[in-house]
């Protein structure tokens, strides 16, 4: 049976820590559905890790979905492609795509996360 520890290692290795939303939702797994839990995991790192892309790749590919949907969490794929290697000038140019077809509230967004998680290295 796999703990709370290993549910949570893959996504301080890929975010830096665990967000709270999936914090929540690992303990509500392991409390009522560990089954379910472990099936979600598996599918996620899946599709997180396809073998055609790199890390890099992906996550630039998740913050430009996540952008065009506005999404808070584009901030914790952005945290991700940083990590992975990710610069502030690629990230930018996700969120010019974003912009085609979201608008100026994803690039909004976009340039309140980029500068906030490059500020952080100052």
């Amino acid at each position: 049976m796999s703990t709370k520890p290993e549910y949570e290692k893959p996504y301080e290795d890929l975010i830096g820590f665990v967000p709270p939303r999936i914090q929540n939702r690992i303990r509500l797994g392991l409390e009522v559905d560990p089954e379910l839990l472990a099936q979600t995991e598996k599918i996620r790192k899946t599709a997180m890790y396809p073998k055609c892309f790199d890390v890099k790749t992906a996550q630039l590919m998740l913050v430009g979905i996540l952008l065009a949907n506005v999404a808070p969490a584009a901030e914790f794929h952005a945290r991700a492609a940083k990590r992975s290697g990710a610069t502030k000038e690629e990230l930018h140019a996700v969120a010019g795509l974003a912009f085609l077809f979201r608008g100026l509230p994803a690039f909004n967004l976009a340039s309140e996360i980029i500068n906030k998680i490059f500020d952080e290295d100052n």
